[in-house]
Formats: structure tokens, sequence, C-alpha cells
């Protein structure tokens, strides 16, 4: 077994919970369709083609939020169109602003800091035998290139950075089982968990846990109608969660430090 790592890191960040249609509401975390979509980028696939070779049946995403996040919403100053008029005959159309501006609220992921800190995420990738050809040539564009176009954490106007890219192997990999609590630092399905454990000595961090509904998976190729959808449990902060889980965790064993993961689709 093999887990492809790279992190990603930018200003700011939103991901558009797709079912909010008079505001902008944006998850926590980027969906595994937006993981899909952030790997196409590094692979310089054509928009919409990449929904089957990526599906949960082919390849697993995991995500793990590296830096503590805040959610808080800003206006955005657009143009009120009502109407596409024609500019050919008159200059006042609403693209030109006759009927002037409307306020749209917009909610942005940041870092507490907002002047100093970023939104850092960092991302899993592994492949069933039918996705193994898909993921050696992610694993060798990852690995030993540039992504082929220019990542964001949502928007375009939110750009990202690649870095710390590292494919773990099986000697850095081991698939546990245990009854006891542990620590898990990455999403995971609310449906593997069978108990979230505070301390006394974290009261304090009680909000730093969320659970949502995101988008999974796509119908097919160039149909961006929802098919799957992942019910997580995560922090929103680089705290790791302790949970009683009632399948199987992967522990990573790395020089630089040891930490447990679950994929996001399993």
């Amino acid at each position: 077994m093999e887990i492809l790592s790279f992190k990603v890191k930018g200003r700011f960040a939103h991901f558009r919970k797709y079912y909010a249609n008079n505001t902008a509401l944006s998850f926590s975390i980027p969906p595994r369709t937006t993981l899909m979509g952030l790997t196409a980028a590094i692979m310089g696939w054509k928009k919409d083609s990449y929904y089957e070779r990526l599906s949960s049946k082919h390849i697993h995403f995991g995500v793990r939020v590296l830096s503590p996040l805040k959610k808080s919403f800003q206006r955005l100053n657009f143009l009120s169109i009502k109407s596409t008029g024609d500019i050919s005959k008159s200059f006042e159309s609403d693209f030109r602003g006759k009927r002037g501006h409307i306020q749209t609220p917009f909610e942005v992921v940041s870092a507490h800091n907002i002047a100093k800190g970023e939104v850092c995420y960092q991302v899993f990738l592994s492949a069933e035998e039918s996705g193994r050809k898909t993921f050696e040539a992610i694993k060798q564009q990852v690995l030993n290139n540039e992504p082929v176009y220019n990542l964001s954490l949502g928007p375009a106007n939110f750009p990202a950075t690649l870095y710390n890219k590292v494919l773990y192997g099986e000697k850095n990999i081991q698939k546990k089982t245990t009854d006891d609590f542990i620590l898990l630092n990455s999403a995971i399905p609310s449906a593997v968990v069978d108990e979230l454990e505070f301390s006394k000595d974290d009261y304090d961090q009680y909000s730093f846990v969320e659970e949502d509904m995101l988008p999974g998976d796509f119908v097919e190729n160039d149909n961006r109608e929802v098919k799957e959808m992942n019910r997580l449990l995560f922090s929103i902060t680089n705290l790791p969660l302790r949970v009683c889980i009632n399948g199987t965790y992967l522990h990573i064993d790395a020089e630089e430090e040891s930490f447990n993961i679950q994929f996001m689709d399993i």
C-alpha cells in the first residue's frame, strides 16, 4: 500500500455549500469533490473529464487540518443584473451598472490571525487496484513536477501553494484496530466513530469539532450532479480528535512525525 501526501496553503479559502442559494456559506474543509478538482489542476486534466477516474471506487482521499481555522462573513459588492439588455443599442446596460450594486454575503475561511496566518491542509491519496494506473500518474506528477494549472482553495482569487510532497510506502503504514481511544488527525466518516472523548483539561476547546455532510462523488463525467455524500467528523484546529472507532485506521510513521488518519470515502 502507498499513500501520497501533499500540503496546500493559502491566505483564504471558500468551499461553497451547494445547497445555499441566497448566501454563499462555506464548508470548513475541502470536500472530496474539491480535492478531485485540486488533483485535476495539478495534472492538467480538462474540466469535468476526471469524475469517473477519481471516483471513490478507484481513488481514496483524506484531509487533515494543519492550522486553526475560523469563518467570517464578508460583503461582496456585485452588480445588480436583472436583464442582459442590448449593449449594441444602449450603454445603459445592467452590466454597466445601470441598476447599481447589491451587497452579497460571502463566508470566508481564514486563519485566526488573518494578517500573519494561512489556511493549511494536508491531503492524502491512495488507490484501489482499479485506480492503480491513475494513482501512478498522479504520483509521478506530484513528486516530480509543478502543477500544470494554478491551484486555489475554492475561488480562483484564493490562490494556493503546493508543498511538502511525500510518498509513504508499506514500511511507513500500518493498518490497525483497537478498542481504546486513539488520537486521529484527519477527517473521519461519522459512521465509524463510536465515541468522542474530551478530557476535563479540554473544556476550552470543545468548539473545535465539527460534523458536516460534504459532496463526495459526481454522477459521471460532465455531470456535476452529486452522487454520494460524505458525513464527516473533523477538527478545525491542528489538534487531533480523541475517538473510539469501530473499524480500522491507518498509522503513518514518518521521520518528522507519527500520526493516525482515515480516508473520507471508506
